[in-house]
């Protein structure tokens, strides 16, 4: 099992102890610290290069500057409690390249509280692309407004439609301030396990659809310490009969 989940289904070794431990796979289940000892120590099959989060970890602090456009209310005047995730109904917002090119992009949305990832394809990274994937997304709920409370976004300029998108809506849009990525890590974490899959440099339309549906279903099927081991479909099956 230990092998599979980390080599075919790309489990990090903490999402596949927690998972062993919740549903009681086996009578001796090591912790999350032994686990990667073993693997430091070339005591399994399965070596550090297997663990690709474990080699993207990095220190390096972001900067933070300057504003240098406005399209929105500032993340400053987001309500505190959103910070919590207590609530469910709050979003980070983000795009993804496979190259710097006027190639296709992705646009993917996470749920605060569930860390449900939604990901779809666009044509270009610009607003009229964004707008309109929005649009289809949000046509994929009822009750938009009570899935979709808030969004937070970056200032780039393929988000300068949004918030007048949301005010139709009742939803409250927020930015973050430029060069201040760590006011969305949610998202910033997450697009990064999107990495494993779909490479830098790599142009997005070489990916098909089905490509990209295994990719997020695979992160709404993984199992999260955050989460106490349930998975983020779970979770956010949940809030939605909720609010259905």
């Amino acid at each position: 099992m230990l092998r599979r989940k980390i080599l075919k289904e790309n489990w990090s070794p903490d999402a596949v102890v927690g998972y062993a431990r919740k549903h009681d796979k086996f009578p001796y289940i090591p912790s999350t610290k032994t686990l990667y000892n073993w693997i430091d120590e070339g005591r399994l099959s399965i070596i550090n290069l297997d663990l690709a989060m474990k080699l993207r970890r990095t220190t390096k602090k972001s900067k933070s500057r300057k504003h240098r456009r406005k399209l929105g209310k500032s993340i400053e005047e987001r309500p505190k409690h959103i910070d919590s995730r207590e609530e469910f109904g709050h979003w980070e917002i983000d795009t993804v390249l496979g190259h710097k090119s006027k190639d296709e992009a992705l646009i993917t949305l996470i749920e605060r509280k569930t860390r449900h990832k939604i990901i779809r394809r666009i044509p270009s990274k610009t607003a009229p692309a964004v707008s309109e994937a929005m649009t289809k997304i949000f046509n994929e709920f009822e009750n938009v407004k009570s899935i979709f409370k808030t969004i937070t976004s970056d200032n780039g300029s393929e988000f300068s439609e949004l918030s007048k998108q949301g005010e139709k809506l009742g939803i409250d849009v927020y930015f973050s301030r430029p060069y201040a990525s760590w006011e969305r890590g949610t998202n910033e974490r997450h697009n990064g396990l999107i990495r494993r899959f779909i490479k830098k440099g790599q142009p997005i339309h070489s990916y098909d659809d089905e490509q990209l549906e295994y990719v997020e279903t695979w992160m709404n099927t993984l199992p999260r310490k955050k989460l106490n081991y349930e998975t983020p479909g779970e979770m956010f099956a949940k809030f939605i009969d909720d609010v259905a």
